[in-house]
């Protein structure tokens, strides 16, 4: 028996040997895969040691990630405005305003100012929208704070050959141009990996976070803002319904006025007492008359239904409100520019706008990042198999774990990292730039706002005057017409004079209101 021979007996009855300057489990060309096989192992072992190793890892990316953790305070919701003095709150009172009664009373639901305004900041969809805001830049944070904690995974793969894996350099087939290969192994392979990278440094991680707390702080900004216009919307149409019902009455009292007018000139025409003209006048007066209350009651249902959007109501739910039209109490008007520092310190949508260069600010770091290097630590966990006819039970799993450091520097992209530094440096720019116009637009609003309420204050002083003087003038007048001293054109001019003064006082008082109202939402109140 030949050396060879020997060797060949002796690999089959120990298995401890090996052929030399070949690695273990190397097989010759037409060997059998069992007459090469290492020495025997337990399966269960196998197993058991790679479960454990599972979950070795996968309590220390438990442990790594409570280690970094940060606390995280849950998303409050900004607390709606303070309720504003509106249509509700009053010292001279004008009239409780007659509203068209609707189609079924019954069913109808009172609704006050303050529920109104309630039910906005709970159910109104542009808040919610807002509020939805937050809850994203909240998980925005969540994604920012990964960049700084460990991530792991595992992978599977399993392969079928319908030829032995090739394998260069071994085997008898190689000539002084061509490289030897051969096949061995097993036509079916399997193998499962578990993979940990925890980053060391990381340029863009703090940036990153911080843009996304700032970004979080200016939703929370943005959500005020948009409670405060809903209050004024929900104040500003409130206000505008109690006026058009207020406007029919007058309307219908006018109304009544030529109605009567009329009644008295068809039967002066027929005691030949008065002339036909006066009849076709007090007729033409009565006509003219009748359209306004329809196109009044038609704006008091698109006021109704537009209230009912803004305060989250059901639109098929009848509502009628139950505040009247009152002048509120005229308090003190602080100067513009206390006014002005008010509006800057507590305006949301300015302190949003405060944010914004900030946030371009962390921008910049992050776009300067993508020129820095980067180093993770890296883990890996990999058991691979061979086998054949799918006889995956009967086969060996060894292992290779590994752990190592990668490092990555970013050498040449095109300029693209200096063109989004160049970007994000413009858009804070422009930042700046915007904070700054909306400041001056704001002292023209804020002067504005002003001049509206010193004007409004002192045309309803007016109004009430003239108002008086036209109810007596009309009541002399009818008096007079009533014995036959006036005539009926003094009585329609009076009647007339009548109801200019009673709109212009109402208008006055709205406007006045709404002055209040336009206030209150530039101090963001």
């Amino acid at each position: 028996m030949n050396s060879y021979s020997i060797k060949h007996q002796n690999s089959r009855t120990m298995n401890t040997n090996h052929q030399p300057g070949f690695p273990s489990g190397y097989c010759p060309p037409g060997s059998a895969i069992d007459d090469c096989q290492p020495e025997q192992e337990h399966h269960t072992n196998v197993m058991k040691s790679f479960l454990y190793t599972i979950l070795a890892f996968l309590a220390l990316c438990l442990v790594s990630y409570i280690a970094s953790a940060q606390p995280q305070l849950p998303a409050q919701q900004p607390q709606p405005p303070a309720q504003q003095p509106g249509p509700t709150q009053s010292t001279q009172a004008v009239r409780p305003a007659q509203q068209p009664a609707p189609p079924d009373s019954a069913r109808s639901k009172p609704l006050s100012l303050a529920e109104a305004l309630s039910l906005a900041q709970q159910n109104n969809r542009d808040i919610k929208i807002a509020g939805l805001d937050i809850e994203r830049m909240h998980q925005e944070r969540v994604v920012a704070r990964s960049l700084s904690l460990p991530a792991a995974g595992i992978g599977a793969q399993a392969s079928h050959y319908f030829s032995l894996p090739v394998t260069f350099g071994f085997g008898n087939n190689g000539t002084a141009d061509k490289v030897a290969y051969g096949r061995y192994g097993g036509k079916d392979q399997l193998s499962a990996t578990l993979w940990v990278t925890q980053s060391l440094y990381n340029p863009a991680a703090k940036p990153t976070q911080h843009r996304s707390e700032k970004n979080e702080q200016q939703s929370r900004q943005l959500l005020r803002d948009q409670q405060v216009q809903i209050s004024a919307e929900v104040r500003q149409t409130y206000l505008q319904v109690l006026v058009l019902g207020e406007r029919i009455r007058l309307q219908k009292e006018s109304l009544s006025r030529n109605q009567k007018a009329l009644q008295d000139a068809r039967s002066l025409l027929a005691q030949g007492r008065a002339l036909r003209v006066d009849t076709l006048r007090a007729f033409t007066s009565v006509k003219n008359l009748e359209p306004d209350l329809l196109r009044l009651s038609y704006s008091i249902e698109v006021g109704l239904l537009r209230l009912k959007t803004l305060a989250g109501i059901d639109s098929l739910q009848e509502i009628v409100l139950s505040d009247s039209l009152t002048l509120p109490t005229a308090g003190v008007l602080p100067s513009e520019e206390e006014v002005y520092a008010e509006a800057v310190k507590n305006r949301p949508d300015l302190q949003a706008m405060a944010l914004q260069p900030g946030i371009d600010d962390q921008q910049v770091l992050i776009a300067a990042a993508a020129r820095r290097p980067s180093v993770s630590l890296v883990g890996q966990y990999q058991v691979q198999t061979q086998a054949r006819s799918f006889d995956y039970f009967n086969a060996y799993y060894p292992s290779t774990p590994f752990v190592g450091a990668q490092v990555a520097l970013p050498l040449f992209s095109g300029n693209a990292n200096q063109a989004k530094i160049r970007e994000a440096k413009i858009a804070r720019l422009q930042s700046v730039t915007r904070y700054d116009n909306a400041k001056e637009q704001l002292r023209a609003e804020v002067r504005q706002s002003v001049a509206n309420i010193l004007e409004a204050t002192s045309r309803i002083r007016t109004r009430i005057t003239v108002k008086e003087t036209a109810s007596l003038s009309y009541d002399i007048t009818q008096y007079r017409y009533a014995n036959g001293v006036a005539s009926r054109l003094e009585l329609t001019d009076a009647e007339l004079a009548l109801t200019t003064a009673q709109s212009n006082y109402l208008e006055a008082v709205y406007d006045y209101i709404s002055a209040r109202i336009q206030l209150d939402r530039t101090l963001g109140q």
